[in-house]
C-alpha cells in the first residue's frame, strides 16, 4: 500500500510541478541591474525580470517587509545574484507596519499568485538583533508561489550560542528564521532550496498553509556541547551563572531540576529544519509533502507531528539532530526515510492522540554520539512501523526502541493517559524493544530482544511525566 501511495504521489507531483513552472514564465524578458529597478516591477503582473548577476546590498527599507512582491503571474530570474541584508533593518522602529495583523519583519515577502523566484542567494549580515522575535528572510503567503534553487544564510539572533536554553521567542530571545510559508498560502513549492542556519530560529516552517511541496531542499545548522558553554568566562550564559530558563528537559537537552546547565549534554544552536505548526489564526496547516530533503544538525530534523491532517515524507535523510530526527504525528506517512540517533531518537511518534501513522525508517550510523540511548519512541494508536538498518554495527547495544514512554521529545499534556495501542512493529534491527505500562495489542516481529519494562523502569517513566 505504501509503495502504491508513493507511485501515485510521484506522478501527481511531476504533473503538478511541470504545469506550475510553465505557467509563471512570461516571454518578454526585462533585464535590470539594481534593487531600485527591481522594486519597479515587484507589484506588476505578467513580468519576466532578469536581475544581473552580482552583489546587492539591502540596507534601507520603508516597510517591515523590506521587499514585497505583490504582482501575479511573474518570474524573477535571480541566478547569480547575491542579496546582503543588514540586520539593523530588523530593529528599525520607524518602518511602516503591515496591514495583515502580523508584526513580523522579513527581507522578502511574496503575496502575489503564480510567482516564481529562482536562483537568489540571500544572507543577513551584522549582529543587531530584531525588535521582536518574529524575523524572517522569506515570507510566502501567495498561491502557487515557487522558490527554486534559492539559498539562504541567516545570522543576527540573540543571545547567540545557547540555542533554546533561554526560551523560544520571549524575554531576551530574538530569532532570525529562514523561510515561512503561511496562511493564505496554497500550492507553494520549495524546489532545490538551501537554508544555512547560523541563527536561532526555524529553517523552513509552515503556519496555516495548504498543499505545500518541499522537494530537494537542504538544511544545516550548528551544534554545541554544554561543556563548551560551561568553559566560558564571559557572555550571556556566564552572566546567568549558567542557569537555563527552566529545569529538566528542554527540547532534547537535559538540565538540572533547578535549571543549572549540566556537562555532557549537547544543543542545536537553531530550532527545527522543516516544521509544521498546526494552524495560523484558526486556519489549519494541511497536506504537506516533503520529498528528497536533507536536514543536518538542527534541533528536530523534520517535524510534521504538530500538524494533525496527515503529511507525507518521502526519501528524506536527517543527521545529527538533538531532540529527534523525525517528529511524526496523526496519519503521517513516512516512506523510505533515514536518520541517526547520535544525539536524540531517530524518530518519535510522541503524541497519545496520534493515530494511524505509517513509517519506514532506516537507522544510520548512530555510534560516537552523546547523551542519548533512545533509538525510537512510539505512542498513540494504530501505527504501522518498520525499522531497519544497513549495518547492525550502526546501533550501539545501549540503544532501545520504547513504547508508551514520556522520555524524549513531545508529550506536552501531563494529564494524558500514556499508551501505545494496536501498534504493528517490524523491528529488523538488533535493538531491544521495551514495552512500558500502557502498551496493548502490540503486533511485533523483531530481530532484537522484546521485553516488558521492569517495575523500576515504569516508575522512572511515570516520573518523567512532569519533567517536560
Amino acid at each position: 500500500m505504501i509503495k502504491q501511495t508513493f507511485t501515485v504521489l510521484s506522478v501527481l507531483l511531476m504533473i503538478f510541478s511541470c504545469r506550475a513552472q510553465l505557467a509563471v514564465k512570461p516571454s518578454n524578458v526585462i533585464e535590470i541591474s539594481s534593487i531600485t529597478e527591481l522594486k519597479a516591477y515587484i507589484n506588476q503582473d505578467n513580468v519576466h525580470v532578469k536581475l544581473k548577476a552580482g552583489n546587492y546590498q539591502i540596507d534601507s527599507a520603508e516597510k517591515i517587509r523590506f521587499i514585497e512582491i505583490t504582482g501575479n503571474n511573474s518570474y524573477f530570474d535571480m541566478r547569480g545574484a547575491r542579496f546582503m541584508v543588514d540586520t539593523k533593518l530588523f530593529d528599525r522602529p520607524d518602518l511602516i507596519k503591515s496591514d495583515d495583523g502580523n508584526s513580523m519583519y522579513c527581507a522578502i515577502e511574496i503575496s502575489g499568485n503564480h510567482v516564481m523566484l529562482e536562483g537568489l542567494y540571500i544572507e543577513t549580515y551584522g549582529h543587531t538583533p530584531g525588535r521582536q522575535s518574529k524575523n524572517k528572510i522569506f515570507n510566502l503567503v501567495g498561491e502557487h508561489v515557487t522558490l527554486k534553487d534559492v539559498e539562504v544564510r541567516t545570522t543576527g539572533s540573540s543571545p547567540w550560542g545557547y540555542g533554546y536554553l533561554y526560551g523560544l521567542g520571549g524575554g531576551d530571545v530574538r530569532k532570525m528564521n529562514g523561510i515561512r510559508i503561511g496562511y493564505p498560502a496554497k500550492n507553494v513549492k520549495l524546489l532545490g532550496c538551501k537554508v544555512h542556519m547560523r541563527a536561532m530560529g526555524h529553517a523552513i516552517f509552515l503556519q496555516g498553509a495548504e498543499n505545500t511541496l518541499i522537494e530537494g531542499c537542504e538544511v544545516d545548522g550548528l551544534l554545541r556541547t554544554t561543556d563548551a558553554m560551561l568553559a566560558e568566562t564571559s557572555g550571556y550564559g556566564f552572566d546567568k551563572n549558567f542557569y537555563a530558563a527552566k529545569g529538566n528537559y528542554i527540547e532534547g537537552t537535559i538540565v538540572a531540576e533547578d535549571g543549572k546547565i549540566l556537562p555532557g549534554e549537547i544543543i542545536s544552536l537553531s530550532e527545527d529544519g522543516i516544521r509544521m505548526y498546526p494552524e495560523y489564526n484558526g486556519h489549519k496547516t494541511i497536506n504537506t509533502t516533503i520529498k528528497n530533503c536533507t536536514v543536518t544538525q538542527m534541533r528536530r530534523g523534520i517535524c510534521t507531528g504538530l500538524s494533525t491532517s496527515g503529511d507525507t515524507i518521502i526519501d528524506c535523510v536527517v543527521r545529527d539532530c538533538v531532540a529527534t530526527g523525525y517528529n511524526i504525528g496523526n496519519e503521517d506517512v513516512v516512506i523510505n526515510c533515514s536518520a541517526d540517533a547520535k544525539y536524540g531518537e531517530a524518530f518519535c511518534i510522541p503524541y497519545t492522540n496520534a493515530k494511524n501513522a505509517k513509517v519506514e525508517m532506516t537507522i544510520l550510523d548512530s555510534r560516537n554520539g552523546l547523551a542519548n540511548n533512545l533509538l525510537a519512541k512510539i505512542n498513540g494508536t494504530g501505527h504501522s512501523v518498520v525499522i531497519k538498518t544497513d549495518n547492525s554495527d550502526y546501533i550501539p547495544d545501549t540503544m532501545a526502541i520504547k513504547l508508551s514512554v514520556w522520555e524524549g521529545y513531545g508529550n506536552f499534556n501531563e494529564n494524558a493517559t500514556m499508551h501505545a495501542t494496536d501498534i504493528t512493529l517490524d523491528n529488523q534491527t538488533s535493538a531491544e524493544v521495551i514495552t512500558f505500562k500502557g502498551t496493548e495489542n502490540l503486533k511485533i516481529k523483531s530481530v532484537g530482544k522484546v521485553r516488558e519494562a521492569t517495575d523500576s523502569e515504569n516508575v522512572i517513566n511515570e516520573g518523567n511525566r512532569t519533567k517536560r
